[in-house]
């Protein structure tokens, strides 16, 4: 039962949504700050006066936020390499011990051939013609 759930929880696309997941909900959190700390305010700046402490600057009437804005960006920053050393690096050494690649890891290319007739060189290696010049390769 524990080796079931183990495999599922190692599967690859499993930990992929997981992070796009936390990544969003990071995001998610930026996008908050900035439209209630410096969107928020500049849209009631025709009409009101609230006033809050910090890094900020007034606009008829309205306190622009700057500063919850930038903690915003570095709880973003802090949060995002968190959860590339917490789960993104250890993720990537057991699937390396497994043999797998994950992450964007490129996979080398097919191996290919060249045509002698038309020099093309994307033919791959188990074709007996070309597919540009549908010469017969020997």
């Amino acid at each position: 039962m524990l080796k079931g759930f183990k495999d599922f929880l190692m599967r690859g696309d499993l930990i992929i949504v997981a992070v796009g997941l936390v990544v969003a909900l990071a995001f998610s959190s930026l996008i908050s700050a900035f439209t209630t700390n410096i969107v928020t305010p500049l849209i009631n700046a025709i009409a009101g006066s609230p006033t809050k402490p910090g890094l900020a600057w007034s606009l008829n009437g309205q306190l622009i936020n700057v500063g919850a804005f930038i903690s915003g960006v570095i709880y973003f920053v802090i949060f995002m390499l968190a959860i590339y050393f917490v789960l993104v690096v250890p993720y990537r050494s057991i699937m390396a011990r497994r043999g797998t690649t994950v992450f964007g890891a490129p996979e080398p290319p097919p191996p290919t051939k060249t045509c002698p007739e038309c020099l093309s060189s994307d033919v791959p290696v188990a074709a007996t013609k070309c597919w540009h010049c549908a010469s017969v390769i020997g």
